[in-house]
């Protein structure tokens, strides 16, 4: 296979803090010799567990990359043992365009892995994490949240996976990072994400949905500071005790936990995020917008449970998921 075009300016083996860039060769209409520099900093002291921090997978999201440039405008080694691997914007071209996908190639970063090092700029990057940076981890949180088109109550989220043990010991990550809501988390799809990828390689791999609607408010960021924090402590890179509230903890059975709209028009969502729903209970009306004097058509929880998640902002179209209901353990 052929090696990764990404050169590293920064030495993953060096104690100490290195800011620098993943410089990835891109020419184009401005720059024909040109290249991405994709930020990263490395802090490393001796020896110890690797941490891979990731945010920006979607170019939308931001929790994540102001956890990481905070946290890597501040981290120190003195105290640590190991090393923290922190890339706030992982899709660089996607968050740099505010974009979901990357305006250059239409690249979904987490419906692209393993990647490939001679593919598409998306691809590219992606090559580089499944062949470099990944295989440096023992742990990897990848922070997400609802970008433009949807809202979550805030939670940490781990896979039920074949292995138990790595189960458990995402389960006991997901428990440190300690938001409001702790989710075993079932996908829509799961082929291409980095999250599989992690996980088939043995990592001790946890996400998050912090909230949504392509911004960031200040509980959101405090609950992704935090997490950062605690896990990083929880793997032992860093000192000290964890700063632990409540959580709800919430389970994802079946694909019943989706609710899909089967018409376009405008969204009324009828009750709000972190509810607690009943069985038949209305969730929606999708309201028809090319005339008046038509009902709407109402969507109902198929079970019991927390309205999770919604769609955002107000148009739906067919296809679309309007609704998320998960279960309370």
């Amino acid at each position: 296979m052929r090696n990764n075009p990404i050169t590293p300016t920064v030495d993953f083996e060096k104690d100490g803090i290195q800011h620098g860039f993943l410089k990835l060769p891109y020419s184009h209409d401005a720059s024909a010799w040109g290249s991405m520099m994709i930020p990263i900093t490395v802090a490393k002291n001796g020896t110890g567990p690797t941490v891979l921090l990731s945010g920006g997978n979607h170019g939308d999201e931001y929790e994540g990359p102001i956890a990481l440039f905070d946290l890597a405008s501040k981290i120190k080694t003195e105290k640590m043992s190991g090393r923290v691997i922190i890339v706030p914007g992982m899709n660089y071209p996607a968050f740099r365009a505010a974009r979901r996908t990357s305006p250059i190639d239409g690249g979904n970063m987490n419906r692209v892995f393993p990647g490939r090092p001679d593919g598409t700029v998306t691809e590219k990057i992606a090559d580089f994490f499944q062949r470099t940076l990944l295989p440096m981890a023992d742990y990897v949180i990848d922070i997400h949240s609802g970008g433009k088109t949807l809202d979550f109550v805030p939670f940490c989220a781990a896979h039920v996976l074949d292995n138990k043990q790595q189960q458990a010991d995402c389960v006991a990550m997901m428990e440190a990072f300690n938001a409001p809501y702790s989710v075993m988390l079932l996908e829509v799809d799961a082929v291409g994400m980095y999250d599989t990828s992690a996980e088939e390689m043995g990592k001790i791999f946890i996400s998050t949905e912090l909230g949504g609607g392509g911004s960031a408010w200040a509980a959101t960021v405090a609950i992704a500071k935090k997490g950062v924090s605690n896990v990083l402590k929880h793997a032992g890179v860093l000192p000290g005790p964890l700063e632990k509230s409540t959580t709800i903890q919430l389970d994802m059975p079946d694909g019943q936990c989706f609710i899909s709209s089967v018409s376009n028009g405008l969204l009324e969502i009828a009750t709000d995020l972190g509810s607690h729903v009943t069985k038949g209970q209305t969730l929606a009306r999708v309201h028809d917008i090319e005339r008046t004097g038509t009902r709407p058509v109402i969507y109902k929880s198929p079970l019991d449970g927390i309205f999770t998640a919604r769609h955002f902002p107000g148009l739906v179209g067919m296809g679309d998921v309007i609704a998320v209901i998960a279960i309370p353990l």
